[in-house]
């Protein structure tokens, strides 16, 4: 197997068993999203300290301001996400999550004036109909349902900002090892006060506890993160983000198989629906 095609594959999963983590988390979602960054920087600098050994390479200037927006609206994805996964399905959850690639390109067409194709069009619209069908099984999942779908679309919208914001620092030369390390440390800065005036309790009760968040820092964060970072750099665009599909539907089949989340018949109908939509308006941007 190509290595970077199994780099995605496995980052994918990586970060598919990331809602698993934070619903067994013994700390709040917030809480579990400070750890998930707060674990994982001291291995990121390690690593970058480590590649960065000898390079011939020279210090960048002028992009903090980047720097800090990617922290900045990935604290945001993180925040929201963990709470959207305590209060609706993961596959739901996951699922709404990945409606990023549609805000990219709604934030091009309206700030940017890019205009939209058709095909881009045919899949928001596809899209918008997998999500009604998804929440009209929330529902029936919690009396809170609605509210964590509702938080999944912000979630969303938080990452779409970091694609774009990623982007632009790639554009400028930074490199993934440095750049994850950077933003995970003000992502992790940012979380730390909104924990602790939302949640109080930042410590598990466990070492159980700390396993699950040791897991998903190290396994879900850094690998996962890592791994599609270097599978991103070496395939193709268009085939690695219909492989990034994968990953709501990994995240669905551990649910169902960890957590003993049942998948209803339109819930699995809906979900199809939004990755045919997630997949047309990936093919009508490029």
């Amino acid at each position: 197997m190509n290595p970077a095609l199994g780099a995605l594959l496995l980052g994918a999963t990586c970060i598919a068993l990331s809602p698993i983590f934070v619903r067994l988390s013994e700390t709040g979602p917030t809480a579990t999203a400070f750890w998930r960054v707060a674990l994982a920087v001291p291995v990121l600098w390690i690593l970058y300290a480590v590649k960065a050994k000898g390079s011939s390479s020279t210090p960048y200037s002028g992009k903090w301001p980047l720097l800090f927006a990617a922290g900045f609206a990935f604290a945001g994805d993180l925040g929201f996400w963990h709470a959207s996964i305590q209060h609706t399905s993961v596959a739901n959850s996951t699922l709404l999550a990945n409606l990023a690639s549609i805000f990219v390109t709604l934030a091009a067409w309206i700030f940017l004036r890019q205009k939209p194709t058709g095909v881009f069009l045919a899949g928001l619209a596809a899209a918008l109909v997998g999500v009604a069908m998804l929440v009209r099984t929330s529902l029936g999942y919690s009396p809170t349902g609605i509210l964590g779908d509702a938080l999944g679309v912000v979630t969303a919208i938080f990452y779409a900002g970091y694609i774009l914001a990623v982007k632009g620092l790639r554009d400028r030369g930074e490199t993934t090892l440095h750049l994850m390390a950077v933003t995970s440390t003000i992502t992790a800065i940012l979380l730390l006060p909104v924990a602790l005036a939302t949640e109080g309790g930042l410590l598990p009760g466990s070492l159980y506890g700390w396993g699950i968040l040791l897991g998903l820092a190290l396994i879900s964060h850094a690998a996962g993160q890592g791994l599609i970072a270097y599978a991103l750099a070496h395939l193709p665009a268009a085939f690695s983000s219909v492989g990034l599909m994968l990953q709501p539907v990994v995240a669905a089949a551990f649910a169902w198989v960890l957590l003993s989340e049942p998948l209803v018949p339109l819930q699995i109908a809906g979900g199809v629906v939004v990755l045919i939509g997630i997949y047309l308006a990936r093919r009508g941007s490029t």
